[in-house]
């Protein structure tokens, strides 16, 4: 019998960069080439297989403007693992990094802080006019120590793979968090997601 599992996952980063076209993919395979802002958040969810645990995955996509940034208290916390996403033809979007990093740290306040998952997805691989070197991403991530996953939407091309190990990391980080739960730290995450999704839909 598989035992379940429920997490939360949530993608920033600036606008434009991809985070919808990359959970679109993930979950739907789909790819569309109409950009539409997203407005306040926006959620999927997904269920998988993964190390024989049948696993529930919310992935939160959020606004990548300023002007829906109040809403990140509510939206971050229950946060199981944080995916930033930026643009490899952009170089300003990979320099904001370091400010939704700080900025999901000091809104979703976890436990311990430098111990939290990180994913940083650099979309858009396809594109031939790139700004952002694989090793000057790979040199920031170090810093933080989040893992790197170069992917590009459009083509599906390493989305899955940066999708499943976000998921992996969430699953060791609540093992970590609490190991021995017996479901009650999973129930928790439930009710606080349940209540982000009513205090940020729009």
């Amino acid at each position: 019998m598989f035992s379940r599992r429920h997490i939360k996952l949530l993608l920033i980063g600036n606008a434009g960069v991809g985070k919808s076209a990359l959970m679109n993919q993930y979950v739907n395979n789909r790819f569309t080439n109409y950009y539409r802002a997203t407005i306040g958040a926006d959620f999927f969810t997904k269920e998988l297989r993964v190390d024989e645990q049948l696993v529930t995955v919310q992935i939160w996509d959020t606004a990548g403007t300023e002007r829906f940034q109040s809403l990140g208290a509510a939206l971050y916390r229950g946060t199981d693992c944080c995916l930033l996403v930026f643009d490899v033809t952009s170089q300003n979007s990979f320099n904001a990094l370091e400010t939704w990093h700080k900025e999901f740290l000091v809104q979703a306040d976890p436990p311990s802080p430098e111990k939290f998952p990180f994913v940083v997805i650099a979309n858009k691989s396809d594109l031939e006019e790139r700004q952002v070197s694989p090793r000057q991403a790979q040199e920031w991530c170090k810093s933080c120590n989040a893992e790197y996953y170069e992917a590009s939407a459009k083509e599906s091309t390493n989305v899955e793979g940066a999708f499943l190990g976000a998921i992996k990391l969430a699953l060791k980080h609540q093992n970590e968090l609490a190991p021995n739960s017996d479901g009650e730290y999973v129930k928790l995450l439930e009710e606080q997601n349940n209540e982000h999704k009513k205090k940020c839909e729009c």
